[in-house]
């Protein structure tokens, strides 16, 4: 992959990264506490519950992103950025430009996929 492409994803990569962190700063505690005013009714509680569930489920998603993000950074520094994991073709650079933190080319992630609908 050509230096100038790496320099493109590090940026993007850091910037979604920056991104995340800003916006899990700014959530912290927010969606997480229950309104004693949500006590008194049945309903009111359940559905603060259920915020509460849905909150904690992105969170979720946003650290497992974080990671990703990570790794992604890491291969461009050590120099395998781009390589599918499985195959070790290069990735093409439109899907990287679609999802840069993948680690599969199209043809291994379509794979796995169809193993994950066999067994699920």
């Amino acid at each position: 992959m050509k230096k100038k492409d790496l320099e493109r994803f590090s940026v993007r990569l850091m910037e979604e990264k920056a991104k995340l962190l800003n916006h899990s700063n700014q959530n912290k505690t927010e969606d997480l506490t229950l309104s004693t005013d949500d006590l008194a009714d049945e309903v009111d509680l359940a559905s603060s519950e259920l915020n509460q569930t849905v909150a904690l489920r992105l969170r979720d998603r946003e650290r497992l992103l974080l990671q990703k993000i990570e790794e992604a950074l890491a291969k461009i520094a050590d120099g395998s950025f781009g390589t599918c994991e499985l195959c070790e073709d290069p990735i093409e650079v439109k899907r990287l430009e679609a999802r840069p933190v993948a680690n599969l080319c199209i043809r291994c992630k379509e794979a796995q996929e169809k193993a994950e609908k066999v067994f699920a």
